[in-house]
């Protein structure tokens, strides 16, 4: 008989390494607050160990904010205070322990400020995703496409305290953008007329109107536009409940 650990009571939790890095980085990390209980619950129905990069994220935050909150990592629980939902919350884990739910087609780890969502493929990831099962992909608002990072998880935190993040979002960045995104809360983001995926966005260049708006308005925009465009994204980009920004 094998004895199977609670991955709530794995003690080989890389949390310490974890903040040392984001602390040590320049992404200018804000480590939010987690309500234990929740976050107990989210990395039940992970499945993980909290000794994983995933598992010490679910287990011991509300969240993590980089670059002044341009992007958004989902904690195991909420917080309230800042709005952002709880990982569970995102991705619609189901109310109650159910070890037979699995996140099939993929796990909404983060959003950024303009809408693109980071993914964990996940077993059977679908005919419109690319990339293997465990890999992260980005949804790109510019194009309504997922596009491959060729990154494991961890690879990806690494990634995004390295400083090549910013980099990877060159020509969308604007003069004063991280005092405009810190003023936000992370329920809200930027959307940008013409819309990023347009063709009058392409030849606008820097003539872009940027207004502040709810993360939910933003997703369901592009929702809307893939689906008009023939794209299935099965509901993949993530869910902001009611509940996860209430007090």
């Amino acid at each position: 008989m094998t004895l199977e650990l609670d991955p709530v009571d794995d003690d080989g939790t890389s949390w310490p390494d974890l903040t040392d890095v984001l602390l040590r980085s320049f992404a200018a990390p804000r480590i939010l607050p987690v309500r234990r209980d929740q976050a107990r619950a989210s990395l039940l129905q992970l499945d993980v160990a909290a000794s994983s990069a995933l598992g010490a994220i679910a287990l011991n935050c509300g969240g993590i904010l980089l670059y002044d909150g341009w992007l958004r990592i989902f904690g195991g629980s909420s917080c309230p205070e800042e709005g952002l939902p709880g990982i569970g919350q995102i991705n619609a884990f189901p109310a109650h322990l159910d070890r037979a739910w699995t996140p099939t087609l993929g796990l909404v780890v983060a959003h950024d400020v303009l809408g693109g969502v980071f993914a964990l493929n996940g077993l059977r990831p679908g005919p419109d995703r690319p990339g293997i099962p465990g890999e992260v992909i980005y949804f790109d608002p510019t194009s309504l496409n997922w596009t491959r990072m060729r990154m494991a998880h961890s690879e990806w935190l690494a990634w995004c305290v390295s400083g090549e993040l910013p980099h990877f979002y060159d020509g969308l960045l604007w003069p004063g953008w991280r005092t405009d995104v810190r003023a936000l809360r992370a329920d809200q983001g930027i959307a940008v007329r013409p819309s990023l995926w347009s063709a009058e966005a392409a030849v606008a260049g820097g003539d872009l109107t940027r207004t502040v708006a709810p993360m939910t308005a933003i997703l369901d925009l592009q929702f809307d536009a893939a689906r008009q465009r023939g794209r299935r994204l099965d509901g993949a980009l993530g869910r902001y409940p009611v509940e996860s920004v209430a007090g």
